[in-house]
């Protein structure tokens, strides 16, 4: 997947030739960080549009699963790997990103604490930190970025510094970065950590409007509440291997948890939200 910085920015992410049913399938794939092996023979299939939580201990090889999803790195080459993104093997990089959203828990550069929500928003067309004098921004841009921090309710963070705002003010301007191409799927890596409570509430409240939208979810952690209720399907990891992928319901248990986290783990319901102590 050779990189390329050309294409249309502002282009709708539209249906990828290929197959349009499926985000992603990966066939035996191995992932090296350094010297080390951390993704053991990875079997997995992923609809578009579809909603998934992987979940699992730290250091379990979640978050080189996102990477190696987005293609930020890049699986050994060995007989029989395969890694098909929207139906598609080989792709222009600045074009598959359009198809997609990464969210983190990080700001991208350390300028985007001085850049206003806005301009840190426009700036995701480009993948940059803040909008930098080179950079070619167009009133079709501002109008996308504005009606991301519309779907995000953050609106009147656009004229304030991001590195004044709160965790989850930051956090809401992260993903309206990721939405300005309105992308099928949406990855996101971790999206509670930092967050008080009352953030992590709205947090997901806000993911399950973009679930009800139509906006493909796959959610990675290792907190039970993150599990939002439009969740239907669960892949659990430990030691950088697949070692569950099925319903919540056969998956979210007392004894596979337990077995999961090597902790006892009682789960807990309040209506649609699971918690677990």
């Amino acid at each position: 997947m050779s990189e390329k910085r050309t294409g249309n920015l502002l282009g709708d992410a539209a249906e990828p030739e290929g197959c349009a049913t499926e985000f992603l399938e990966m066939r035996e794939v191995n992932v090296a960080r350094g010297e080390r092996v951390v993704l053991h023979d990875v079997n997995l299939s992923i609809a578009a549009g579809e909603h998934v939580a992987i979940m699992g201990p730290n250091g379990c090889g979640k978050s080189t699963l996102i990477l190696t999803m987005t293609c930020q790195i890049y699986p050994i080459v060995r007989s029989g790997m395969r890694v098909c993104i929207f139906g598609r093997e080989r792709w222009d990089l600045t074009e598959l990103r359009r198809h997609f959203g990464v969210v983190g828990t990080d700001l991208p550069g350390e300028r985007t604490a001085v850049t206003t929500g806005l301009d840190a928003v426009i700036a995701g067309f480009f993948s940059a930190s803040t909008l930098w004098p080179n950079l070619h921004v167009t009133d079709a841009m501002r109008e996308r970025a504005a009606e991301a921090l519309q779907r995000m309710e953050a609106s009147h963070l656009a004229g304030q510094l991001v590195g004044a705002m709160s965790a989850g003010e930051k956090r809401r301007i992260l993903i309206a970065r990721a939405l300005v191409h309105r992308p099928r799927q949406l990855l996101l890596d971790e999206p509670s950590n930092a967050l008080d409570l009352a953030a992590q509430r709205e947090l997901r409240e806000t993911l399950r409007r973009l679930a009800r939208e139509g906006t493909g979810l796959v959610l990675v952690t290792h907190h039970l509440g993150d599990i939002l209720p439009e969740i239907e399907r669960v892949i659990l990891m430990r030691g950088g291997r697949i070692v569950g992928d099925g319903s919540r319901q056969e998956m979210l248990t007392e004894t596979r948890l337990s077995e999961l986290f090597r902790t006892p783990v009682r789960i807990g319901r309040d209506e649609e939200w699971l918690h677990s102590w």
